[in-house]
């Protein structure tokens, strides 16, 4: 597809930025890479080759009886037992980190706050769970929660705006008291109640913050609507009878999108900072999922663990760096002030 001119410009102004751009492929393929967590950490393994048949227990739980077994239950490939069932008969194929996000890691001596080693490569939380592990589907869990969180609330934002600042008047004045109200609650406190009385989960967890978070680019976009609404092309196109929601999301959309852009890699990274609050007060996900939060948390914790806290907070402040630095490098290709060197 060939760009228009602008839109080459803009491409340009993004690549001189050449700390936003390694910030992009490297959030990039940390995420491309989280979202194959299960290949990269799983106490299944990849593929199974036994008396001449290949079987993925990544992908299809198997009863013991499969490979020889005496139960009718889901194999334990860990258990030595079914290990020398399957090496007789053929072979396995383990992930890099042979443990998921739930493994109990078991062996001789203490488990529990394992410290880094050549087994368990940033050691384990208080419960004998491999850190990296959890670090790699925590990651995962975090950047897909704020994805989702921004495309919402930025839809719901920018309709909102869009509709005070095209139609204003009564509309616009009684919408603006209202998000005066609604942004006036203490958002924190509130979290906690609701996710206290329902039980968290990832979508309930997800409409709770929902609530709150569409008003990110109301005011942006309310300002760009009321702005465009009187130029001389939308007059023109409403006095030939093109209807309202063409005119709105056809001809004066675009032109509000263009500041909105440039908030979104910013409301990700409050997107991902709020979701690890309330994982850290205990208030997120359910207890026992992958959570940078929950890390931070065992990290306090356990003060005589210090690769728990460090390796929290090293990888939450990356990955907000990252985004913060993706941020500017987009708000620079779209500032008409910039030029291309």
């Amino acid at each position: 597809m060939k760009l228009s001119p602008l839109n080459r410009r803009r491409l340009a102004l993004f690549r001189a930025n050449r700390r936003g751009v390694w910030s992009l492929v490297i959030f990039g393929i940390l995420f491309v890479l989280s979202l194959f967590a299960e290949v990269i950490a799983n106490d299944r393994p990849i593929v199974v080759y036994y008396d001449g048949g290949l079987y993925w227990p990544i992908f299809r739980a198997y009863p013991e009886t499969t490979f020889g077994g005496e139960f009718a239950t889901e194999a334990e490939y860990r258990d030595p037992f079914v290990e020398k069932l399957i090496s007789e008969k053929g072979w396995m194929l383990w992930p890099p980190i042979p443990y998921s996000y739930n493994t109990v890691v078991r062996g001789t001596g203490t488990t529990a706050l394992r410290p880094p080693s050549a087994q368990n490569w940033l050691g384990t939380d208080d419960q004998a769970r491999d850190v990296m592990a959890r670090l790699i589907y925590g990651f995962r869990i975090s950047v897909l929660f704020g994805l989702v969180l921004t495309i919402l609330s930025s839809a719901i934002g920018i309709l909102a705006g869009a509709l005070q600042g095209y139609f204003g008047g009564v509309l616009d004045l009684l919408f603006q008291r209202f998000m005066e109200i609604w942004s006036s609650l203490p958002v924190l406190y509130l979290l906690i109640i609701l996710a206290s009385i329902i039980t968290p989960s990832f979508w309930t967890l997800l409409g709770i913050m929902l609530l709150f978070s569409w008003m990110a680019l109301v005011g942006l976009v309310r300002a760009e609507f009321l702005r465009a609404r009187n130029f001389d092309y939308v007059r023109a196109a409403r006095a030939l009878g093109v209807s309202d929601a063409v005119l709105m999301f056809r001809h004066i959309l675009p032109n509000a999108m263009v500041s909105s852009l440039t908030y979104l890699p910013f409301i990700l990274a409050g997107s991902v900072t709020t979701l690890t609050s309330l994982d850290f007060l205990g208030f997120g996900l359910p207890p026992g999922s992958p959570s940078l939060g929950e890390l931070l948390l065992q990290g306090k914790n356990n003060l005589t663990a210090p690769w728990l806290a460090l390796t929290g907070f090293f990888v939450i402040a990356i990955m907000l760096s990252l985004l913060v630095f993706i941020g500017e490098a987009v708000r620079d290709a779209f500032d008409p002030r910039k030029i291309v060197a």
